[in-house]
Parts: structure tokens; sequence; C-alpha cells
């Protein structure tokens, strides 16, 4: 009847506004970095699941791509590689956006995992979108008590 998704276009199109308005704000680039490989992960698995050919249907090579080529722009941008602008000497651009794509794939594998010991169902409405999210939450509480 319904369609399920595996994540909601609202949700990211929000989430996309959001970072805008926290770089605007002058919010940590760690914490913004997060949040844009959370928004990159998310799209990707929502794109995965739209293409119907095998091989481009395979939602952690979107990951890599929308990974990457982010990563990519943000360099010939000038975004990346700041100095002074480290974490752990590593650039907080870039270990955000590592931190929040492995946040999400660890989200999204503890969501499969509770469905899987839950028979296959869900324990609680909106379980795909809640758990990544308060997963991203607790990551970004984190790091902004480390800053």
């Amino acid at each position: 009847m319904f369609s399920v998704y595996a994540n909601c276009p609202v949700c990211i199109i929000t989430v996309g506004g959001g970072l805008l308005i926290a770089k605007k704000l002058g919010i940590d680039d760690l914490l913004v970095s997060i949040w844009i490989s959370g928004l990159n992960t998310a799209i990707a698995f929502f794109l995965a699941e739209k293409i119907k050919k095998k091989i481009f249907s395979n939602p952690y090579l979107w990951v890599m791509v929308f990974y990457i080529s982010t990563l990519v722009y943000l360099f010939y941008t000038k975004q990346l590689g700041h100095l002074g602008n480290t974490f752990l000497e590593i650039d907080k651009v870039f270990f955000g956006m590592t931190l929040g794509m492995i946040t999400f794939l660890l989200a999204n594998f503890a969501d499969k995992f509770i469905r899987m010991k839950n028979r296959g169902k869900r324990l609680f409405n909106f379980q795909k979108v809640i758990v990544p999210l308060v997963f991203l939450l607790m990551v970004t509480f984190i790091f902004k008590l480390l800053l």
C-alpha cells in the first residue's frame, strides 16, 4: 500500500537547512561536519533504495561516493585543511565527516539488530529515523563536551 523509505526525504532536507544555519551561527566545524556526513549517508541510503540497477543500488557504494565527493568539494573550496582547525591533529571537518559517517552506519546496524531481536518488527514508530538521530545527537554531545 504505502512504500517505506530508508530515511524520510523531508527530514533530510530539514537537516540540510539546519546545517546552513548552524554554520552561520558559528557552531564548531567538527560538530557541523558530523551532521553533514550524517545527512550524506541518509541521502545515500535513500538514493540507493530508489535505484533499480543492482550495482548502483548498493547503499554503501553511495555512502562512499557522497563521502569522497563532499571531501573533494570541501578541499577545492578551501573549507578543508585550515591550520589550527584540528582535533587531535586531524582536520576537524575531515574528522567530523568520518565520525558522522561511521556513527550513521552504526545506527543503521543497531536499527537492524533491534528489528532482528524483535522478530523483524520495530519497537516503536519512526525507529529507522529516531535511532540514527539519537546516535548522532549522542556523538555530537560527547564531542561538544570535549571541545
